[in-house]
């Protein structure tokens, strides 16, 4: 069991994302999604708010968060426009005095800070040092060769995902890692090796993740109305 103590909860934000301009402050009903992230935080009835930290290059992001009593890693502007480095992109890695970090999507606005506590528990109370959420889903899948990589059900003679078995997709929405490891250029665990990393199943509608403007104008939907 790991000790809360130890653990980091980061925000990550920047205002330069280049498919929905603006994305984080752009207005999002009568919010937006970085006030959205941050409100839901602070409701966390596991992680106390010392160990939430925002890190963001921008001004306009800073103060907001400053506004919320939020602690704030200044990061560097390389680091706001780095897409490629690990090391720079989580430059906090080895400036924060805490052994393990839980990372939440702030570009997620239909998870419910119920399964992020749920996260952080299963994380703090199990031995493993890392946990990924992801997507859980039966379905065919085919490599860029045109080679299916999903095995075939057997006794079937037709596509039926009732029979084919669960595969795992990314949820890009919650990631929780070893700080040190990150020193190594790797997150959370080795991706190439079998169970290198531990996967957390959730709800797909929670993960809906907005990278482009027309997942931006769905999202207010959904959003409304769950």
């Amino acid at each position: 069991m790991k000790s809360i103590s130890d653990v980091v909860v980061i925000l990550q934000a920047r205002m330069n994302s280049q498919r929905v301009p603006k994305k984080m402050l752009k207005p999002f009903l009568d919010s937006n999604l970085f006030e959205i992230a941050i409100n839901k935080l602070l409701k966390s009835k596991v992680m106390p708010k010392e160990n939430i930290y925002v890190s963001a290059f921008e001004d306009e992001l800073k103060n907001i968060a400053k506004s919320y009593g939020l602690n704030i890693y200044n990061r560097s502007e390389e680091s706001a426009n780095n897409d490629n480095s690990l090391q720079k992109i989580y430059e906090w890695h080895d400036k924060l005095p805490f052994k393990y970090v839980i990372k939440v999507n702030a570009c997620s606005p239909l998870l419910k800070i119920e399964t992020i506590d749920a996260f952080i528990s299963e994380f703090i109370n199990q031995p493993e040092d890392n946990l990924f959420g992801v997507i859980s889903m039966k379905d065919y899948f085919w490599n860029n060769s045109g080679m299916l990589v999903t095995p075939w059900p057997e006794g079937q003679t037709i596509m039926n995902t009732k029979a084919v078995e669960v595969t795992y997709k990314a949820a890009h929405v919650l990631y929780a890692s070893r700080l040190d490891l990150i020193s190594q250029n790797r997150f959370m665990g080795d991706f190439q090796k079998e169970g290198g990393i531990k996967l957390y199943p959730m709800d797909e509608l929670e993960c809906f993740d907005i990278d482009y403007e027309w997942q931006f104008n769905v999202a207010q939907i959904l959003y409304e109305k769950f």
